[in-house]
């Protein structure tokens, strides 16, 4: 509680609850548009901070995040287009409702129910932050090679596409994280001769390129999109009924501790947080047939549960030190460039950050609630701004921001590359996120492994005598081996019973 009221004090200066403000509401913004993304934005905005306080850049960054996950809801409700992948699944029941009248309730519901589930994850994130960083004072070498792998793989399987394509990813990632300087003997590793490189490939010109550019070249090739119609609400239509309210509250409950579990867990934790909760609450529902015509529980709980899961991915990242997630890798990167390094040892030489990041979180939980119900028709209307002029000004953003990290040129070939390669990658139907974590897991994962073997003197035997980096490696086996087998046993079942009929 003293951390928590320390934290509270550093979050209610004017200046933090000024650039919390600034976050939510560009959070919201970004939720709104679809295709920017809460990467994009604070990869744009990472060299606007250079000149402030750790805290204040970290409690904004957060915002942006947060608050990402409100603003999607709102477009997917009122004009069916989500603006998160996060909010694909409020779609389905959010614009049935809106077109019987009821866009209103089902606004309120999201909001209400990603406020409470907010509230109950930072409950739960101040409880359980610390003492995880506790335990992780405990980790060496070995455990974190051993988590690093365990990450990767089950992001591997969650990214949505083939295993194959998903190792590809992640090995591009890795072997970008060798490029500049060796940590252990200094020298300069596919640097090609350049001096630029010497310090590495930075991660934000990587993202830049890969969310920000590729997409501008992705909606130049697109034809104009038809117009869609945007349902207007009043506020007095704001407030939902007394039944809707009331077949809301296990959903929010349910998703708010679903969400944030699943936030804890290497991946696209918001997106599959979403459909968990979906699914679930179809299956209990007492109004099954209500579902796919409009169900309020199909928009309150997969709402409550995104939220919760992006306060959830704050958990490796403070007491850690390592991003499951790509917005949450850039949160690291954030820190790391403010000269704060994330991990157990975070609150202890940073409380002022640690602190007043989560109480910030609070008081943006709030600020969301106070902005999406009052302002929603003004957030629909940034809909209506054509693309041919949003994306020149994202592009103009993008050579500004890479540009401004380390003022050098090299870093916009960089971010063009990307951009290139993003744009290619997207047309193959790959996903970039195994590739966007590979990248800042990477250097710590090869570091890990070299001063394991250096400790045990070349022998790998290490990861296995260590108890917990041993109970890593089974899992990540498991991870790897159990879907395979699935996949083994439901093609032998497919063709006995192939089989059989032939047989008679």
């Amino acid at each position: 509680m003293a951390g928590l009221l320390q934290g509270f004090a550093v979050a209610l200066t004017p200046m933090n609850l000024l650039f919390a403000f600034i976050g939510v509401f560009l959070g919201t913004l970004v939720g709104v548009l679809p295709g920017i993304g809460p990467i994009g934005s604070m990869a744009l905005l990472l060299g606007a901070t250079y000149g402030l306080p750790p805290a204040t850049a970290l409690i904004m960054f957060a915002g942006i995040y947060y608050g990402s996950m409100y603003g999607g809801s709102t477009t997917s409700i009122l004009v069916n287009i989500p603006g998160e992948a996060s909010s694909v699944v409020t779609a389905i029941e959010g614009n049935k409702m809106a077109r019987k009248g009821r866009g209103g309730a089902a606004l309120s519901l999201a909001a209400i129910g990603s406020f409470i589930a907010g509230t109950i994850g930072l409950v739960i994130l101040t409880l359980l932050a610390p003492k995880l960083a506790e335990a992780a004072l405990k980790f060496g070498p070995p455990e974190y090679f051993a988590i690093a792998v365990f990450g990767l793989l089950v992001l591997s399987q969650l990214s949505g596409q083939g295993l194959l394509k998903s190792f590809i990813m992640v090995g591009v990632g890795l072997l970008l994280g060798t490029v500049g300087l060796d940590m252990i003997t200094g020298q300069p590793r596919f640097t090609f001769g350049s001096v630029e490189l010497q310090q590495g490939i930075d991660f934000v010109p990587i993202a830049m390129g890969l969310f920000g550019i590729a997409e501008v070249l992705q909606v130049a090739e697109e034809k104009l999109a038809e117009k869609k119609d945007i349902i207007r609400v009043r506020f007095r239509e704001l407030l939902p009924n007394r039944t809707e309210a009331r077949r809301s509250v296990g959903p929010i409950i349910r998703g708010s501790f679903l969400g944030f579990l699943i936030g804890l867990i290497p991946g696209p934790a918001a997106v599959i947080s979403t459909f968990l909760s979906y699914t679930l609450e179809r299956k209990i529902s007492k109004y099954q047939k209500e579902f796919g015509h409009g169900a309020p529980e199909g928009v309150a709980g997969p709402e409550a549960a995104n939220n919760s899961a992006a306060v959830g991915a704050f958990v490796p990242l403070l007491s850690l030190g390592i991003p499951f997630a790509p917005p949450t890798a850039l949160l690291l990167s954030a820190m790391m460039i403010h000269g704060v390094t994330p991990g157990p040892l975070l609150i202890q030489e940073h409380p002022e950050v640690f602190w007043g990041v989560i109480a910030s979180m609070y008081i943006g939980n709030i600020m969301l609630l106070a902005l999406n119900l009052p302002l929603v028709g003004l957030f629909v209307n940034v809909l209506r701004t054509p693309k041919n002029l949003l994306m020149p000004i994202i592009l103009l953003l993008c050579i500004v921001g890479a540009f401004a990290i380390n003022n050098s040129v090299t870093d916009l070939w960089i971010m063009l590359i990307a951009g290139i390669a993003g744009y290619i990658l997207r047309k193959l139907r790959f996903s970039v996120a195994p590739l966007v974590l590979a990248l800042v897991i990477g250097p710590m994962m090869e570091n890990s492994l070299r001063q394991s073997l250096m400790l045990s003197q070349g022998d790998f035997r290490i990861f296995i005598t260590q108890p917990l980096s041993r109970a890593l490696f089974i899992l990540a086996g498991a991870v790897l081996i159990i879907p395979l087998l699935v996949r083994l046993v439901k093609r032998g079942v497919k063709n006995t019973n192939v089989a059989a009929p032939q047989q008679r």
